[in-house]
């Protein structure tokens, strides 16, 4: 699976097709919905998701076989893919994801991913799967970066890419919310990050 949703089909397709899509956009935003309530991953069931969206639950299981895969595709949908970055430096490219990574961010969206990863010991299976499919193929983006700043010379050869990698995520996933956040905070995360990491002189 990748991080977006199921594709979805292109305009010159029968004339079911856009009540599809509707009822598919229905069905993620429902899923979102539920699972930004109290009571998290506990409160979406495919009967709770089809009766807020409006929809059976065979139209619901023709596309996801349970409530986890319905679960790991709503969040793939939030936070999409980050951009490819340009490649022109380390420092320019962790601030172009930096800056994609803090304006993903959405309080009600905030507390899905929340309540997913606060549930984790409950719904180790669901948790896992959310990891392998939505958080590693980011991480990915942002692993290849630092790996090829030790290769260039722009990091010290002795930075741990893994400490590294959550020093910076972790700072950008604060639960505060984004407008509590101050001005230019990407920017003074990723400065702040280099500064112990790169190699002297860069």
């Amino acid at each position: 699976m990748t991080e977006t949703t199921q594709q979805r089909p292109g305009a010159g397709r029968s004339p079911g097709r856009p009540r599809s899509e509707r009822a598919e956009r229905a069905i993620i935003e429902a899923t979102l919905d539920l699972l930004a309530e109290e009571s998290g991953v506990a409160g979406v069931s495919i009967e709770a998701v089809a009766a807020r969206a409006g929809v059976g639950k065979t139209t619901i299981y023709r596309r996801w076989t349970n409530k986890e895969a319905l679960i790991v595709d709503a969040l793939a949908s939030v936070k999409g893919t980050l951009p490819t970055p340009p490649g022109d430096s380390v420092r320019e490219d962790l601030l172009v994801l930096a800056l994609a990574m803090h304006t993903d961010r959405h309080r009600k969206h905030a507390k899905c991913f929340w309540n997913v990863i606060g549930g984790a010991e409950k719904h180790p299976e669901l948790y896992a799967r959310y990891r392998q499919d939505v958080m590693e193929p980011r991480r990915d983006v942002v692993r290849a970066v630092l790996r090829r700043g030790l290769g260039t010379g722009e990091l010290r050869a002795d930075v741990d890419v893994e400490v590294a990698l959550a020093m910076l995520i972790g700072s950008l996933s604060l639960k505060t919310p984004k407008d509590e956040l101050p001005e230019g905070f990407p920017e003074a995360v990723v400065e702040t990050l280099l500064k112990g990491i790169a190699a002297p002189g860069t």
